[in-house]
């Protein structure tokens, strides 16, 4: 069982990048080229590592190594987005890795990369890159190759060193845990729980019961073992279920329109952990989008159009305006999921303004995103 935040450590304390690992600063799944570009690195370092895992590290400077984290991103169906694109692809996966002196919700991203041990190139156009293109790792660069390459495993004794080296123990798990309750969410009800008597998940959150059940708000899940975040997010409310194999989280949504509004069950995650050390980590989309009044989303879809325009000519917006503005993105989301199809697309557009407004209202842009890009792979 390997601690992920020391596997980051030792990444980061061997050398430069090179053709077993990249780092970056951030990567951008929302656009066709920060799509583009993540492929690209991931097909090369895939290509350059046939028998063993290659990694990119999310959240770190390229020049002083200084890790200065990036949001949580939970986008569970990485694997269709890859499995879309290549041919041949690899197995993915992305973590949520958690660091001490980080603010409570940024985090290190780790994707891990397991090659099929066959040459892997784009399946199709996307961006400025031609589908068939095959890339391989020239140093620290992706670069792209002819068909009649011939792949050297030069890499494996050394990454199977980094990877021995950050191997969990006791000691790392009891700090964790200690960590976790004592110093992250001192002010949060935390809980924890031993699955095989090898793995320890915590948890912390606001706890509401609601008839027989319990939900948590300012959710908090951590696998201690490894490191990884499970969740995280201040805004959804979560019910928390487990049995002697199985750890499952409900991920419910709060939407509605005119002060009615109700919680949507969006995802379940349910990690099973076996007796031989291993776990198995299941997602499954269950959201089921609320209708409402298409009148009554043309009236707001409109105003939304009005208000977008205002902030791109700089036009100070009114009371109204002001308050409107707060529940733009979760509107342009609603107006979506009721068949308004460029609603998306507004939304997207929208962002240089949300975000320099800032505070909630870029917290909601983030969340609406969030939503939709579950929705699409899934």
């Amino acid at each position: 069982m390997i601690n992920k935040r020391l596997l980051i450590k030792n990444l980061l304390a061997h050398n430069d990048e090179s053709s077993f690992y990249d780092k970056k600063r951030k990567i951008e799944l929302g656009t066709k080229e920060g799509k583009a570009k993540f492929l690209k690195h991931v097909c090369a370092l895939s290509n350059s590592n046939p028998k063993n895992n290659s990694y990119i590290v999310v959240g770190v400077e390229d020049e002083t190594n200084a890790i200065n984290g990036v949001d949580f991103f939970d986008d569970s169906k990485i694997q269709n987005l890859i499995n879309a694109y290549l041919t041949n692809p690899p197995l993915i996966m992305y973590e949520n890795v958690a660091f001490p002196h980080l603010s409570d919700h940024k985090v290190v991203g780790l994707v891990s990369i397991r090659p099929t041990e066959e040459i892997t190139s784009l399946r199709k156009n996307i961006w400025k890159y031609w589908g068939g293109s095959i890339f391989m790792r020239d140093g620290s660069i992706s670069m792209p190759k002819d068909f009649d390459i011939i792949i050297k495993d030069v890499n494996s004794e050394i990454v199977k060193s980094i990877e021995n080296k950050a191997k969990n123990n006791i000691q790392h798990t009891l700090d964790g845990v200690i960590e976790f309750i004592n110093k992250k969410h001192k002010d949060l009800p935390s809980f924890y729980h031993v699955f095989k008597e090898q793995f320890v998940v915590c948890w912390a959150g606001n706890p509401k019961k609601i008839k027989d059940n319990i939900y948590y708000s300012r959710v908090d899940i951590e696998l201690i073992n490894e490191q990884v975040r499970l969740f995280y997010s201040t805004l959804d409310e979560v019910s928390i279920s487990y049995t002697e194999d199985e750890f499952k989280i409900i991920e419910y949504v709060h939407l509605g329109l005119n002060n009615q509004f109700k919680y949507y069950p969006l995802e379940e995650v349910v990690i099973v952990f076996q007796e031989n050390g291993s776990y198995q980590m299941e997602t499954t989309l269950i959201f089921e989008p609320p209708q409402f009044n298409k009148k009554t989303l043309y009236h707001i879809y409109n105003a939304n159009l009005s208000v977008i325009e205002k902030l791109k000519k700089d036009i100070p917006l009114n009371a109204t305006e002001r308050k409107d503005i707060k529940n733009l993105p979760a509107t342009y989301l609603i107006c979506f999921l009721n068949d308004f199809t460029e609603a998306k697309d507004k939304l997207l557009e929208a962002k240089p303004f949300l975000k320099k407004l800032g505070g909630t209202v870029y917290d909601s842009y983030k969340e609406s995103v969030r939503i939709l890009r579950k929705m699409k792979y899934s």
